[in-house]
């Protein structure tokens, strides 16, 4: 038994308290060293009563085996220790001070959750899990209201996106499209920034509390907001609180006043007097002048932050915020942000902007999720470039799944690309099999999936500012096929339950040589087997949990008889899901 390679913490994401008494515990061990786990647990007073439960192996990696376990306390105290038997039959009890080959003799060796309270319990909105996002970037969407161009606007779609090109999108041609939007399936609008500023993107805020006059007023956000929620459409902002913008009236002040300046401690500034060039002598984000960080540790800089969401969702119902380089702002900040936030609207989805592991906001005192760009990076790795082979990918997928617990993971915004990226279709060297791989994938994973406008219809761009290129709407122009195949996607994560949230996911088959991967989506009540064949060749694919079944494939509507084999064919960038159980949609 390899003991060095067996892991186990009582702190997510190993254990976590799902509420009402129910704990999801979880372990690591070397790949194949161990033939099965027991739990044992009970409560410390009576745990001569104790139960114990096999656990479930959820995951594999080249390194590792990933075991998973629901537990219930009624008296909400827990103590638990693992019963592990290797492939030889080799023991060992496994708890907080080690291993042994006998029994804990002293409970207070056991992991220990010392009461359950269930107020410590992630608690994230439930409508959020089956939301289906669309991201707009509101100057390049539609223009509903050309009086409202600035002088400087180009006509729609004539030249290539420039750092400083304007084009008329705003908040009327945003609701001018929303028959389309619903048509497409989509039940939640990310909304990049809209507050005053003097850029084409918005994220170097002037005024947070006014609407942009290019993109419309108040009185346009509001009727938005009221004709989406009337079609079942929510709506998130973008805060921008990490850094204002350079002709922010407080940065201003500090400019014109030095050390005079009532707002000198709004900012992180080294010395006086303010130097801009050719490095600034301030904070700012990303070495950009114009960004100066805001100091969100001051009292009066997290008054006023806090003061500008909850106006946002107090005045005009808005439904979430997305948070812009939410992981260069202080914790305590975005503690005192969810408690604020969730006292005027409990529901509030609350999401925040970070490029790595993110288990330090997600403890249910700050966000209930992040943007999962190792999700974005997984995908265009493996099915866009081509640049990993299968294991790799089933490694990174499964070992993400694994580092946050099942609530996490049901609300992880899964993108696939993004005002920062270039375009799906562009990475995929224009092929657009492979772009509806990747899109089968997203829609099927566990999580929240967002579109980036114009993705879904084969828009192409390379990074900023080529990916924010203006919406294409001459219908000749549109990739039809793309569309149609995602909006069915979106159909069939809302008409069958297993396909999307509601279910575990587990990677049953993964060949390098043939670039494919399958895996298998289980709840309760249903099963369905997907499989990916990434390859520009066609394949040949044997799959052993289909043996004895005769199932419907959902995607060519065709029956396969597999009582006498299991070999899949698929062609190149062909895909194909099963369903074991049968239901109606």
């Amino acid at each position: 038994m390899q003991k060095e390679a067996i892991y186990h913490r009582a702190l997510k994401p190993f254990s976590c308290s799902l509420g009402h008494g129910n704990v999801e515990i979880m372990i690591k061990t070397k790949r194949g060293d161990i033939l099965e786990i027991n739990c044992i647990y009970g409560d410390p007073n009576q745990f001569s009563d104790s139960y114990r439960q096999f656990m479930k192996k959820t995951g594999t990696t080249k390194l590792f085996d990933f075991w998973k376990i629901t537990i219930h306390s009624s008296s909400k105290r827990l103590r638990y220790l693992f019963y592990l038997k290797d492939q030889v039959g080799h023991t060992q009890y496994y708890t907080e001070r080690g291993f042994s080959k006998d029994f804990p003799k002293d409970i207070n060796a056991c992991f220990a959750f010392p009461y359950l309270h269930d107020i410590d319990t992630y608690q994230s909105p439930e409508w959020v899990k089956n939301t289906v996002w669309y991201q707009i970037f509101p100057d390049r969407f539609a223009n509903g209201s050309p009086v409202l161009n600035p002088p400087n606007t180009l006509e729609w779609g004539e030249a290539a996106p420039s750092y400083t090109s304007v084009f008329g999108g705003d908040l009327n041609g945003i609701i001018n499209k929303l028959d389309y939007l619903e048509s497409l399936g989509i039940t939640g609008i990310y909304l990049c920034p809209i507050f005053a500023s003097s850029s084409n993107h918005k994220y170097d805020t002037i005024d947070y509390m006014e609407i942009d006059p290019q993109f419309g007023d108040k009185e346009t956000l509001a009727k938005l907001i009221q004709v989406c929620h009337k079609r079942g459409i929510k709506i998130m902002l973008d805060a921008v609180f990490n850094h204002s913008g350079f002709h922010f009236p407080p940065f201003q002040d500090v400019l014109e006043k030095g050390k005079a300046s009532i707002y000198k401690d709004w900012f992180h500034i080294r010395d006086f007097p303010i130097v801009t060039d050719p490095i600034p002598n301030y904070e700012t984000f990303g070495y950009e002048a114009h960004m100066p960080k805001l100091n969100t540790a001051n009292k009066d800089v997290k008054r006023y932050l806090l003061n500008v969401a909850r106006y946002w969702i107090e005045e005009f119902d808005i439904d979430g915020w997305r948070l812009d380089v939410a992981d260069e702002i202080d914790h305590s900040f975005w503690r005192d942000f969810r408690k604020e936030m969730k006292a005027i609207k409990p529901d509030v989805f609350i999401l925040g902007e970070a490029w790595h592991d993110s288990m330090a906001w997600l403890q249910g005192d700050q966000f209930d999720a992040t943007m999962n760009y190792p999700f974005y990076d997984a995908l265009t790795q493996f099915f866009a470039k081509q640049a990993i082979h299968a294991n790799d990918f089933s490694d990174l997928i499964t070992n993400l799944l694994h580092s946050y617990p099942s609530p996490n993971n049901y609300l992880a915004f899964n993108i696939v690309g993004s005002h920062d990226t270039e375009r799906i279709l562009t990475l995929s060297n224009h092929i657009r099999e492979r772009v509806k791989l990747i899109y089968l994938f997203q829609m099927s994973f566990l999580g929240t999936p967002c579109i980036y406008y114009g993705d879904e219809i084969g828009m192409q761009g390379g990074q900023d500012p080529d990916c924010r290129a203006c919406m294409e709407w001459d219908e000749t122009k549109q990739d039809k096929e793309l569309y149609g195949f995602i909006r069915k996607l979106i159909n069939l994560r809302e008409k069958i339950d297993v396909f999307g949230n509601e279910a575990s996911f587990k990677f049953i088959r993964v060949e390098n040589s043939k670039r494919v991967i399958a895996y298998e989506k289980r709840n309760k009540t249903d099963q369905l087997i997907f499989i990916l064949n990434s390859s520009e060749k066609p394949i040949r694919v044997n799959i052993p949990i289909l043996k004895n079944h005769h199932i419907r494939e959902i995607f060519h509507d065709q029956f396969y008889d597999f009582s006498n084999h299991t070999l899949i064919k698929l062609d190149a960038y062909d895909y194909k899901c099963f369903q074991l159980v049968e239901v109606n949609y």
